[in-house]
């Protein structure tokens, strides 16, 4: 009597804007769920995702550095492979550990994702959450022909400017769209065919048709998501 055209959700962190959207899936659909083992430990432990029933909803680690096959909750597999890779980043805010190193990050805390198709050539990225650019990250997405990326705030302290947080963009493990530092320099020379800025705060003024900032971003070859967005590779 109910429907879901979603048939597995994959959970690239804890944050709350990643995991709260689960809850919303809880009607008794089938629904597989794919996390790293440290993500899957948080939804155990906390009880209000017992709502999205474990016999209904699988709960599958996700192996990071090797591609795998994701399939639905009854085992049917999808015609694409996925391969997850930890990127910089850190632990969700309200998980946060004061008084350990990094606020008691770990690798598996924030993951990005490569999509193949299994039947084509074709791939993208994902990567809804990072907070810096190595050198390693670079080399792996140069010339990739489709890149969705964090785009969280403009500049890095805008929300404490803004009045609405009183951290920086940084401090929540994301890189700032501007400056020498920021994404978009990051990625000038990369050869990108794609670009599209996801994951975008409320705060950032790039979400505005008509700002200098989001004509700023087109002009550097960027596009912002919005909703409904499709894609064809």
């Amino acid at each position: 009597m109910r429907h879901s055209p979603i048939a597995a959700a994959v959970l690239t962190n804890a944050d709350i804007d990643h995991v709260a959207g689960l809850l919303t899936l809880r009607e008794s659909q089938p629904l597989a769920v794919y996390a790293t083992d440290r993500v899957h430990g948080v939804l155990e432990a906390n009880a209000v995702f017992r709502v999205v029933n474990p016999d209904l909803a699988p709960r599958r680690a996700m192996a990071l550095d090797r591609p795998w096959v994701p399939a639905d909750a009854a085992g049917t597999p999808f015609p694409f492979e996925i391969e997850a890779f930890a990127v910089p980043g850190k632990v969700a805010l309200y998980l946060e550990d004061p008084s350990a190193a990094g606020f008691g990050s770990v690798a598996e805390d924030t993951v990005a994702l490569r999509i193949r198709d299994r039947n084509g050539d074709g791939e993208f990225f994902y990567i809804p959450g990072c907070s810096a650019m190595p050198g390693w990250l670079a080399d792996r997405l140069r010339a990739a022909p489709l890149v969705l990326f964090d785009g969280t705030t403009w500049t890095d302290d805008e929300m404490i400017r803004a009045g609405t947080g009183s951290k920086t963009g940084q401090r929540m493990g994301h890189m700032a769209m501007s400056g020498p530092d920021g994404s978009i320099a990051a990625f000038a020379g990369l050869g990108v065919r794609r670009k599209v800025f996801v994951h975008i705060n409320n705060t950032n003024p790039a979400l505005l048709d008509d700002s200098p900032e989001r004509a700023a971003a087109i002009a550097e070859g960027w596009e912002i998501a919005h909703d409904g967005m499709e894609f064809t590779l």
